[in-house]
């Protein structure tokens, strides 16, 4: 990071002292900002044109209009012996591959895609664990100009129809089975069907994860269009690696909001805006180098797969782990953090949560000496989170508390080596990212509450939304408030010193009284009860107000008592205000989840208020939706 504030003082003659000043000037001069990265992280492009940036409007920038590249290339830039990928599977197995491996691996793949007619456009869809041949696959899908689509193993059938329906993919890379929590999942029930009810798939790939190559081929014989990754590659006549030079907006990913409240909206992302957006990311918010280990814990229906993947363009190792991060054993992340050196570890707030509620102090059992960095994202990480982390998992580190999302593949506002870090805050805001919090009045403000807003156009804004012809849904999505600004949909506010706090999502944001409160605000509070394990907490309409619900899972053998339920209000009030004291605490079995791990208090609200969910086969859990119909104590005063 400072050596790149360096590079711009110098290019620009400037004495930019800090990264407050080096921010303001690459929002204040984006073109520039976005060159100068381009030169730094050396992007590979065949052209670049003169122009950086042409329609500056918000849907519809055109970010370096004459530039031609490949995505795949500048992932694929180092092929030496270098360890490029590490799997790691929960059952115990281990396979690792090194940057020449990879790019033979992903020149085979690619032939084999390019003999069965796949070409510029086409869309090739991976229904995967997070192992080493999604990540193939992937590379070899871009490397001809093809876009890549994914959603994990666990999505159940009409989740998978619900987004690959919409994309119409012609091959589609799919597990023969998963591991999950100690059992072994078979998905050739789900992939007969997914392949009789989407006829764009002209081949389904199966890759063997369960089982071997030989039981796989002998599985899958009587499965319509389906042929072994093994048999797929071989078949297919030897031609070297070529990169399909694209447009810098040319489709790379289709990426899937999560469906909660109806179809999942199919986000297209652009090939440049993905590359330029995750190359800044890495090199100057993370410092990743070559020698640095890059873990996320995450499946391949989550963004931060992609993101992850990215990691490859700055020749680190990455390390792919598919399971449960609590099988066999809650530390079994941080024995995997020691034994693969990891310097960067990526999870979720809801993990770290989960890890401190566990008992679980890994600065005392484990070394973890390489680890320099903690991102933590998903949800807002609490400020007990920030002080676990430093307590009892490594003093020594910059926990980096990121947020931004699928809609843009990236990040509004994440860490930063060269700040300190504040507890229950982000770091900063992203560089070249316009980033602004504005009152109802559509004023910025520092210091209070509003809508979190992007002001100005950035590279990795989607390219539009797929079936979406005239724009509408895109504009829908973002643009309503405030006609060309980005509205994000979350509720936050920057602080006096530049810092980020997230306080929920803007639609689900509480209003008791008209006093408008962030579910996260409630969250942190309720993180200290030592019998509570997870919350979920809703606005409930009561007699022409809202009134706070809060549901909650309890550690196992413990009852929810009026007793209990004074502690949990004694413990918001405490440290809020009496508005954000719950009119209702009620014990639940489980909390309805989306696949990637979020909570949905919309969903809840929904189904106390006796209206419909959409679409439950968004959720990871929705069973647990029942959970909360009909409940007598919401009937009282």
């Amino acid at each position: 990071m400072d050596q790149f504030r360096h590079r711009v003082n110098e290019r620009y003659q400037l004495q930019l002292a800090d990264y407050a000043a080096l921010y303001q000037w690459s929002v204040d001069r984006r073109e520039d900002f976005w060159n100068t990265l381009w030169d730094f992280a050396g992007v590979i492009a065949s052209e670049r044109g003169e122009q950086s940036l042409g329609s500056d409007e918000m849907p519809g920038a055109q970010w370096f209009p004459e530039a031609r590249l490949n995505f795949a290339e500048n992932l694929l830039r180092y092929r030496d012996d270098g360890i490029a990928l590490v799997e790691r599977l929960e059952n115990g197995s281990r396979r690792q591959l090194s940057y020449a491996d990879l790019y033979a691996k992903v020149e085979q793949l690619a032939a084999a895609l390019r003999d069965q007619g796949v070409g510029l456009g086409d869309r090739v869809a991976g229904f995967m664990p997070n192992v080493i041949d999604t990540v193939v696959a992937m590379l070899a899908t871009t490397s001809i100009g093809a876009v890549w689509t994914s959603c994990s193993p666990d999505f159940g059938i009409n989740g998978v129809l619900d987004r690959f329906g919409q994309v119409e993919p012609r091959v589609l890379f799919a597990c023969e089975g998963y591991f999950y929590n100690g059992k072994t999942i078979d998905s050739l029930p789900r992939l007969r069907e997914v392949v009789a009810r989407i006829e764009s798939i002209e081949k389904l790939v199966v890759v063997p994860v369960a089982r071997n190559h030989k039981e796989t081929a002998a599985a899958i014989e009587s499965l319509d269009r389906a042929v072994t990754l093994e048999d797929f590659v071989g078949a297919a006549p030897e031609r070297p690696l070529t990169f399909v030079q694209t447009e810098f907006n040319h489709p790379l990913y289709i990426m899937y909001s999560s469906g909660t409240t109806g179809v999942p909206k199919c986000i297209v992302h652009g090939a440049g805006g993905t590359l330029l957006q995750h190359l800044k990311e890495h090199r100057l918010h993370c410092d990743l180098k070559r020698d640095d280990a890059l873990f996320y814990f995450t499946t391949c229906g989550w963004m931060m797969w992609n993101w992850l993947v990215s990691g490859l363009a700055c020749g680190a190792t990455l390390v792919l782990f598919d399971g449960s991060p609590f099988y066999p054993a809650a530390e079994g992340l941080w024995d995997m953090a020691d034994e693969e050196g990891i310097s960067v570890f990526g999870t979720s707030a809801k993990y770290i949560a989960a890890l401190e509620k566990s008992g679980r102090k890994p600065r005392e059992s484990h070394k973890l000496e390489k680890l320099r960095a903690l991102l933590s994202t998903g949800s807002p990480l609490a400020h007990e989170g920030f002080r676990y982390v430093y307590r009892d998992i490594k003093a020594d580190l910059c926990l980096s508390s990121i947020s931004g999302g699928t809609d843009i593949i990236s990040c509004f506002a994440l860490g930063n080596p060269v700040l300190p870090v504040y507890a229950g805050e982000l770091q900063c805001r992203g560089l070249g990212m316009a980033v602004e919090v504005w009152n109802e009045e559509g004023k910025a403000v520092i210091g209070e509450k509003g809508e979190l807003v992007c002001t100005k156009s950035f590279p990795s804004m989607p390219t539009g939304f797929w079936n979406d012809p005239d724009g509408a849904k895109y504009r829908g999505a973002y643009f309503e408030n405030w006609p060309g600004i980005w509205a994000h949909g979350d509720y936050a506010e920057i602080t006096a010193h530049g810092g980020v706090i997230i306080y929920g999502r803007s639609d689900a944001v509480l209003n008791p009284g008209g006093v408008r409160i962030g579910t996260a605000e409630i969250y942190r509070q309720v993180e200290k009860v030592e019998e509570v394990l997870e919350s979920i907490c809703i606005g409930q309409e009561w007699r022409g107000d809202v009134r706070v619900v809060l549901f909650v899972v309890l550690r196992e053998g413990i009852e929810l008592d009026g007793e209990l339920i004074q502690k949990i209000r004694r413990t918001i009030r405490a440290n809020t205000t009496p508005r954000h004291v719950p009119a209702k605490v009620i014990q639940v079995a489980d909390i309805p989840r989306t696949i990637s791990g979020k909570i949905v208090e919309l969903a809840v609200r929904n189904v106390v208020h006796g209206k419909p969910v959409k679409n439950v086969e968004a959720l990871a859990n929705p069973g647990a939706l029942k959970l909360y119909e009909n409940l007598p104590e919401l009937a009282a005063e």
